[in-house]
């Protein structure tokens, strides 16, 4: 991470959500796949993960964490599980449903993915 990214703040590292969610959608254009993460924290009870999608790019249906939340940075998504679906735009933030689900993006985005490990 580049120090605009990374900073330090009372010993511990702060992340410029805004900064590195810009560095991963201009890094989409190396990544055939149309998307690319960066894991930003890992634990033992949570990791948290920013993940860059192009526009028409999603992750298809995959099953639910425990607990998790999606929280879009910049851009705009399509969260699909089951019969229902939520888009949202950069800002917003929605519980991960229970079940199997999927990700669309419609702008190059960036989301910030948490998830409960136990």
């Amino acid at each position: 991470m580049s120090h605009a990214q990374q900073q330090s703040h009372h010993g511990m590292d702060t992340v410029v959500l805004t900064d590195l969610a810009d560095g991963l959608i201009a890094d989409l254009a190396n990544h055939p796949a149309g998307r690319v993460a960066r894991t930003i924290l890992t634990g033992s009870v949570m990791r948290a993960a920013v993940i860059a999608l192009r526009e028409g790019a999603s992750m298809r249906e995959h099953g639910s964490p425990a607990a998790a939340t999606l929280y879009v940075i910049r851009g705009q998504v399509t969260v699909r599980a089951g019969e229902r679906e939520w888009t949202l735009s950069a800002g917003e933030l929605i519980p991960i449903p229970p079940q199997r689900h999927g990700l669309e993006a419609h702008a190059d985005s960036a989301v910030l993915l948490t998830v409960a490990l136990r």
